[in-house]
């Protein structure tokens, strides 16, 4: 089961599009002019339905099999917005929007799911239904939230759901997969320190936020140290400290905000909780207020067993023996695929970019040489998955 042929050959024509989206990223739910082009070409394609809107901005493309489409139905995913980052590639492509720029390969995956539902078209060398999934907002804007909200999955009544991201480091042609947790929830927290301020000579007369915020700080981070099972994964990362603005002026609030990743719901509780007894604390010490606010972001990103077996083996069927890690170590980023894992059972496969840089880096690109490889994965994915009847 090796790179199909035909995609192959079509390999050129898909980088043309997957280049057109990056010289024209959009950020989050902005995504009209990609949605416009990938409803323009699914049509041209001759699939059965296509319908725009799901989710604000996102595409949906329903490809009927030999059966005339009875039967199970498999959804196939890709993600379309770009990040608020200024471009330094300096690639004759590159983005041509000032602080926009396509630095996590969503242009690569909508080529490529483009490229695989064009071939299916062609051939439906299957029975059942595929439903090919382009979803806006997947960087912060929970698009693929949206897209269920709108009846993503009960309009289309999908029994199971795919996605793929391209990871650099990993050789092209290679694939990595792993069963349950594969990245992280997301969730961000703000806190809010009210002490009383004063002259910096004078700090026995004040309530110093600066000091309170610099102790909770610290103690945060016995929640990964001492309260979290040494085998379970949590982070907890303070990144904004702000407070006063003169030299010697003791301020009357302090403000810290954050991020806190985790593996397991049981995990994310308990960090969500330790946040509230540390902070609530440590100010009631220091006679100040505080105020935690803990916003959940994108749940676990946890794929299926079955589901994750099934993937791997058919990413071995195009790389080969020994090009598919089935036990990555899970990544402390976050995936809004996770709500569509949480509604049907699927599995989310990373696909090797080659040496370049890394992900929501300015000088990341899209390895064109993926597009056949991703492009097969998705379809004998679908050819194995809904096999067509002998007639």
């Amino acid at each position: 089961m090796p790179i199909v042929n035909r995609l192959a050959d079509l390999a050129d024509e898909i980088t043309v599009w997957r280049r057109d989206f990056h010289e024209n990223p959009e950020i989050l739910y902005e995504t009209v002019r990609t949605a416009e082009k990938v409803a323009e070409l699914l049509e041209s394609f001759g699939v059965d339905e296509v319908t725009t809107g799901i989710g604000k901005t996102g595409v949906v493309g329903v490809i009927k099999g030999r059966n005339g489409g009875t039967g199970r139905t498999v959804g196939l995913r890709a993600d379309m917005d770009a990040l608020p980052i200024e471009e330094a590639t300096q690639k004759p492509y590159a983005s041509k929007i000032p602080g926009k720029m396509h630095a996590c390969g969503h242009d690569g995956h909508t080529a490529m799911l483009l490229g695989a539902a064009k071939y299916l078209s062609e051939t439906r060398n299957f029975d059942g239904t595929v439903v090919v999934i382009f979803q806006p907002a997947e960087e912060g804007g929970a698009g693929a939230k949206a897209m269920i909200d709108d009846g993503l999955m009960t309009r289309w009544p999908i029994d199971e759901v795919y996605g793929m991201h391209n990871y650099p480091g990993m050789p092209v042609g290679e694939f990595a997969i792993r069963k349950g947790p594969i990245m992280a929830a997301t969730d961000e927290f703000r806190i809010t320190i009210t002490g009383k301020g004063g002259h910096a000579a004078k700090p026995h007369q004040t309530i110093d936020p600066v000091v309170v915020g610099s102790k909770m700080v610290s103690v945060l981070q016995t929640i990964a140290s001492r309260n979290a099972n040494p085998l379970d994964s949590v982070v907890v990362s303070v990144t904004v400290f702000n407070a006063g603005n003169a030299f010697n002026v003791i301020p009357q609030e302090a403000l810290l905000r954050g991020t806190v990743r985790t593996l397991s719901p049981e995990m994310r509780d308990l960090a969500e909780e330790r946040m509230n007894n540390i902070v609530r604390s440590i100010a009631e010490a220091f006679d100040a207020r505080a105020e935690l606010e803990f916003r959940r972001g994108y749940p676990v990103t946890a794929n299926h067993d079955d589901q994750t077996d099934f993937a791997a083996e058919i990413a071995e069927g195009i790389a080969g023996d020994g090009k598919v890690n089935r036990n990555i170590e899970p990544m402390m980023g976050g995936e809004d695929f996770s709500y569509m894992l949480e509604e049907r059972p699927g599995a989310f496969i990373f696909a090797g970019n080659g040496d370049t840089a890394g992900l929501h880096h300015p000088e990341y690109d899209f390895n064109d040489d993926l597009i056949p490889v991703g492009c097969s994965y998705w379809v004998k994915l679908v050819e194995t998955a809904l096999p067509a009847k002998a007639a």
